[in-house]
């Protein structure tokens, strides 16, 4: 008998065992709804869930201090990035894991299908009275009163003690995802000035006090050139030609009329390929038909990156979540991808948030709240500065502490350093031990954007995040024309060299009903290292 049959054999003998599967142990459980969401009614029991679960991966410690290992200056294999297949050894779950859910899932009459390259994520579709029957659940319909959008959740699930310890997470059950995602938004009512007049502007740096483009922003003004030099994501002195990559997911769509790619696309585009002019890009357009069951893409997104031979060398991102609305377990998971990304090379930003110290977005809280993913200690967080002269941090700038994460290595004196300026101020307010973020910032005020035949001025730490990931593709640039690696996973590289960034002293972040985080000397939870540099920035990656 063949291997691939003994194990399907096994698998079908434990399914039929009868006693199996009985005795539960539950995962997660929530009191109630989060803010901002109702219940409604119980879920029809005939409408179909895409569970999605997650397996846990055998070496996540391997993974991460692998990743350290080649993103840390004074390492030996500093810049010796993972392949795929290297990576893929670090997420693998364990025979047994796959065999003991693959069992499961089979007294069940399912079989799952796997979702990514390295096999740590399954998926299976069910109808809800299936899902309430084998997760010991209790689905139901909640609205998120903000939006009107419904989702089937769970407050609680289970598992049989057979299956507990090899399961992360399955997702949708108790994470509740706000669908209005970070965005920018307009920072003057109505556009400003016609294309024409925008054109005819005079784009000095002195222009930056007020107002942001492309041109002043970029430095040095060549055009980047090697080709295998890419980032994943209105400058007048560029070649017509000059063009872009679409990558569609979840249904997303390649909108080209003047006004229906929206606010969000046209800022990531005219940013990165405006400021890192030259640099292939890559726009992935998500859609709303997501397959990780309403993950607003996050998931769908990790598992289609890293199923490609080659990873773009920078990621940016310009959305995110409140750390609460999602499960510490799933927020594991995902920010062990990002770290995976930086292990094969790839500089993972995300934006920081729009809220302050309320998280992600703006909401009543009587404690500071963080932001996901920004709070995961693999990817770097971007926040926002205005101004020049000097440059202030706004107000809305999200910045802070996790809850879920602590403080890792590369920052614990800069956080202790700013721990011991801010003295008794917030105290009871954060997490003192959590990992500190935004780790830099870039300006993210009254950044024009050209929309529909107009230009408009736009805020949030969505316009900041494309501007220091262009930065980021140009030094890559310019590393792989010198025969050397990307800058890859960029945060111990940053910390080292924190003189490379322009420090930002004024300013604050106010919310919850407190004054917030003030900007200091050296790192703060506002605008984290400071701003770019892009000369100081050049003679630290050794160029």
């Amino acid at each position: 008998m063949s291997v691939t049959s003994l194990f399907l054999a096994s698998i079908f003998a434990v399914a039929a065992a009868g006693p199996a599967f009985q005795t539960f142990v539950v995962q997660e459980s929530l009191s109630g709804a989060p803010a901002g969401f109702a219940k409604v009614a119980p879920a029809a029991a005939s409408s179909s869930l895409n569970l999605r679960i997650a397996l846990p991966s055998n070496d996540v410690a391997g993974l991460e201090k692998a990743l350290l290992d080649v993103s840390t200056p004074s390492s030996s294999n500093y810049g010796n990035h993972l392949s795929k297949a290297e990576v893929n050894a670090f997420l693998a779950p364990s025979d047994e894991a796959v065999a003991a859910v693959q069992a499961w899932l089979a007294s069940h009459g399912l079989v799952a299908n796997t979702s990514s390259s390295a096999g740590d994520w399954l998926s299976v579709n069910v109808p809800v009275s299936k899902a309430n029957d084998m997760l010991s659940a209790n689905y139901q319909t909640f609205k998120h009163i903000a939006s009107g959008k419904t989702y089937a959740r769970t407050l609680s699930f289970s598992l049989p003690t057979e299956v507990a310890d090899f399961v992360d997470h399955i997702h949708p059950t108790t994470t509740f995802n706000s669908p209005l995602s970070l965005s920018p938004v307009l920072s003057v009512p109505k556009p400003v000035a016609e294309v024409s007049e925008e054109v005819s502007s005079d784009a000095t740096a002195a222009s930056c006090a007020t107002t942001i483009t492309p041109i002043p922003l970029q430095d040095p003004t060549t055009a980047a050139t090697e080709s295998s030099n890419s980032i994943a994501k209105f400058r007048t002195n560029m070649a017509s030609s000059t063009t872009f990559k679409t990558q569609l997911l979840d249904g997303g769509k390649n909108s080209q009329g003047a006004s229906t790619a929206g606010v969000e696309a046209n800022l990531d585009i005219q940013y990165t390929v405006g400021i890192a002019t030259g640099v292939p890009v890559f726009f992935v357009s998500v859609g709303e038909s997501f397959q990780d069951g309403d993950l607003e893409g996050f998931l769908d997104i990790v598992n289609f990156l890293s199923d490609e031979d080659d990873v773009p060398q920078v990621m940016s991102t310009s959305y995110g979540e409140n750390e609460t609305d999602m499960s510490k377990a799933l927020a594991f998971k995902l920010c062990t991808a990002y770290a995976a990304f930086g292990a094969r090379g790839t500089s993972v930003l995300f934006a920081s948030g729009d809220g302050g110290v309320e998280g992600g977005q703006s909401q009543t809280c009587t404690k500071y709240q963080a932001a996901f993913p920004a709070g995961c200690p693999f990817l770097t967080a971007v926040g926002s500065v205005h101004g020049t002269s000097p440059e202030t941090a706004s107000t809305f700038s999200s910045g802070g502490f996790s809850n879920y994460w602590g403080a890792p290595d590369y920052q614990s004196d800069a956080v202790a350093a700013y721990l011991k300026a801010q003295g008794t101020t917030n105290n009871g307010l954060f997490n003192v031990s959590g990992r500190g973020y935004p780790d830099v910032a870039a300006q993210g005020e009254n950044v024009q954007i050209v929309s529909g035949g107009t230009t408009e001025g736009v805020d949030g730490t969505s316009c900041s995040t494309p501007i220091f990931a262009s930065v980021v593709a140009l030094l890559n640039d310019q590393l792989i024309a010198a025969g050397n690696a990307p800058l890859g996973f960029l945060n111990p590289w940053l910390y080292a060299n924190p003189s490379m960034l322009n420090d930002v002293t004024t300013g604050s972040n106010p919310g919850c009903g407190a004054k917030g985080f003030a900007a200091k000397a050296g790192w703060d939870p506002v605008t984290g290292l400071g701003t770019p540099d892009f000369t100081k920035m050049k003679a630290a990656a050794g160029l």
